[in-house]
C-alpha cells in the first residue's frame, strides 16, 4: 500500500508539473524553434530499431576473396586465426607476371576503384583507371584490395571470429598500415606475383605504397605515393581522434558491440562531417557556396542553412549507414600509429615475433588511456631532436631505392605539403638518386587525387610509363 500511495503522490506531482509548463509555455516572448534536423535523426533511429540491417555490407558487389588460412600475427601482437582479403582486377596478367600494379586505397575505400563486368558501377578511381589511362589496362594488369580491417569484403571487426562464431567487434585485434601490407603481398604470393611493376596509392594508400616499398624493396619496382606522409603528423592525429571520440559517444556505439542493435548512426554522421572538412580546402568552398544560405528568405535555423552546412550535412547522412563504425575506428587508429623509422618498424616486428612466439592469449588494445596513466606506465613517449627523428627515418627507407614519385597539393590541410616534402628527402637521403617530386596548385584540398585526372593522372602515367 505505502508503494502504492507513493505512485499515486508521483503522478500527482507530474500531472501538477505538466501544467506548470503549459502556463510557463503560454508566457513565454518567442515560440521555440524548430530542428528538422534532430527530427531526422530520430525518425532514422525508430527505423533503425525495427530492425538492425547495416547498408555498408551490401555497398560492394563483384569482388574476388582470397583465403588466408593460416594464422595471422598482427603487429600489436594480436592475432587473426584466418582472413579474407576482398580485391579486384583490371587488364591483364603477362606470361612472366612483371606488369601488376597494386593501387592501394584511402581509409574507407573499397576494391572497387573501376567498374567492370561484375560490377558496373564507377569506382572511386574510375578515370583514373584503364586504355590508354593514367594506369592503361592495356599495359599494366592492375589489383585494388580493401583493406585488411575494413568492411566491404575483407576481414575487419564487423566479420565473423571462427573461433567464436560471433563478430569480432572491439575483440579484433589493433591493426598496422604495415599489417595491411603485408596481408596484401600474401595475396600477391597465391597469385604467383613475385614483383609489382608499381605500388601505387594517395591517402592512406600513399603511406601503403611508401610502406610497401620499404619493407618488400625486392617486390616491389616502383612507388607512387601521392598526399601522404612518412609519418602521421599531430595535427592529422587529433582531427582524426576528434572524430573517434564523436562516434563512441554515441549511446549506440556499445563499446563496439552494436552489430545486434541499433547502430551508432549519429556518431558517425558527426565523425564524417568532420573528416570532409578536412578532404576538401577553404577556397573551394568559398567559391562553391560562398556564404550562400538554403532559403534566405527566412529566419536563420540551427539546423542545416548555409550551403555548407547542408553540403556537410547531407555528405554525413549518405555516409554513416555505408561503413562500419569499428573499421572507422580501427583504420584511422593505424593511421595515427603510422611511421616508417626504422626504429618504430624494428619494434613492431619483434612484438610480432614475440607473440608468435608465444602461446599466451595477447592483451587486449586500449583505445582510450589518460595522458596520466600513460605517464605512469611509462609509455609517453621522450621528445626527440629533429635531426634524430630525420635519421630514423631516412634509415627506415634506405632500402626503397626505386624510382619513387611522390606528389602534394598545396591546399591540403589534412597532408599538408611539408609532409610530402619530408617523404621526397628522406627518399634522397637515403642514397636514392631516382625520386621525383611535383607539387600541385589546385583547389580542391586532401581529395585532389580523387578529382584532378588531368594533372594527377598526367604525372602519374609519365611515371609508370618512361624508363
Amino acid at each position: 500500500m505505502p508503494r502504492l500511495a507513493g505512485l499515486r503522490m508521483l503522478a500527482t506531482v507530474g500531472r501538477a508539473q505538466m501544467a506548470s509548463r503549459r502556463l510557463l509555455s503560454s508566457a513565454k516572448s518567442n515560440p521555440p524553434m524548430s530542428f528538422p534536423c534532430i527530427d531526422r535523426l530520430e525518425s532514422r533511429q525508430r527505423d533503425l530499431m525495427a530492425g538492425p540491417e547495416p547498408t555498408y555490407e551490401k555497398v560492394v558487389t563483384g569482388y574476388s576473396l582470397y583465403k588466408h588460412k593460416q594464422p595471422f600475427v598482427c603487429d600489436h601482437g594480436g592475432v587473426l586465426p584466418q582472413f579474407d582479403i576482398a580485391y579486384e582486377t583490371w587488364g591483364t596478367l603477362n606470361s612472366d607476371r612483371s606488369n601488376a600494379i597494386m593501387v592501394h586505397t584511402g581509409l574507407s575505400g573499397s576494391s572497387h576503384a573501376h567498374s567492370h563486368d561484375k560490377n558496373l558501377k564507377p569506382g572511386w578511381w574510375e578515370k583514373f583507371i584503364g586504355p590508354g589511362r593514367a594506369l592503361d589496362t592495356d599495359k599494366f594488369f592492375v589489383i585494388c584490395t580493401n583493406v585488411l580491417g575494413g568492411c566491404y569484403g575483407s576481414t575487419g571487426p564487423g566479420s565473423v571470429d571462427p573461433r567464436t562464431g560471433e563478430r569480432y567487434a572491439t575483440t579484433f585485434p589493433l591493426l598496422t598500415v604495415n599489417d595491411m601490407v603485408r596481408a596484401q603481398f600474401h595475396l600477391l604470393d597465391s597469385m604467383g606475383i613475385s614483383r609489382l611493376y608499381a605500388s601505387v596509392g594517395a591517402s592512406m594508400g600513399g603511406m601503403q605504397s611508401l610502406c610497401a616499398a620499404a619493407l618488400f624493396p625486392e617486390r616491389v619496382g616502383r612507388l607512387v605515393s601521392i598526399s601522404a606522409c612518412a609519418r602521421s603528423h599531430p595535427y592529422s592525429i587529433a582531427l582524426r581522434f576528434a572524430q573517434r571520440q564523436a562516434l563512441m559517444a554515441d549511446p549506440n556505439f556499445n563499446r563496439g558491440f552494436y552489430y545486434d542493435g541499433v547502430q551508432p548512426h549519429v556518431g558517425m554522421k558527426l565523425a564524417r562531417a568532420v573528416a570532409t572538412v578536412t578532404y576538401r580546402s577553404g577556397p573551394e568552398w568559398e567559391l562553391r557556396f560562398g556564404r550562400r544560405r538554403r532559403a534566405p528568405e527566412q529566419p536563420p535555423a540551427l539546423c542545416p542553412d548555409f550551403l555548407i552546412e547542408t553540403y556537410l550535412d547531407h555528405q554525413s547522412e549518405r555516409f554513416c549507414l555505408q561503413y562500419d563504425a569499428n573499421s572507422l575506428l580501427y583504420v584511422s587508429k593505424a593511421m595515427d600509429m603510422f611511421d616508417i623509422s626504422q626504429s618504430v618498424t624494428q619494434r613492431l616486428q619483434a612484438q610480432r615475433e614475440q607473440a608468435a612466439a608465444s602461446t599466451e592469449t595477447p592483451p587486449a588494445g586500449t583505445v582510450c588511456m589518460h595522458v596520466n596513466e600513460q605517464e605512469a606506465a611509462g609509455e609517453v613517449s621522450r621528445a626527440e631532436t629533429s635531426d634524430e627523428i630525420m635519421e630514423d627515418l631516412v634509415a627506415g627507407v634506405k632500402n626503397a631505392q626505386q624510382p619513387a614519385l611522390i606528389l602534394g597539393v598545396q591546399s591540403d590541410i589534412l597532408f599538408p605539403v611539408k609532409q610530402q616534402k619530408e617523404i621526397a628527402d628522406i627518399l634522397r637521403r637515403a642514397g636514392n638518386s631516382k625520386v621525383t617530386y611535383y607539387e600541385l596548385d589546385a583547389l580542391y584540398g586532401h581529395d585532389t587525387f580523387l578529382i584532378d585526372v588531368v594533372n594527377v593522372g598526367a604525372a602519374i602515367k609519365g611515371h609508370l610509363e618512361n624508363a
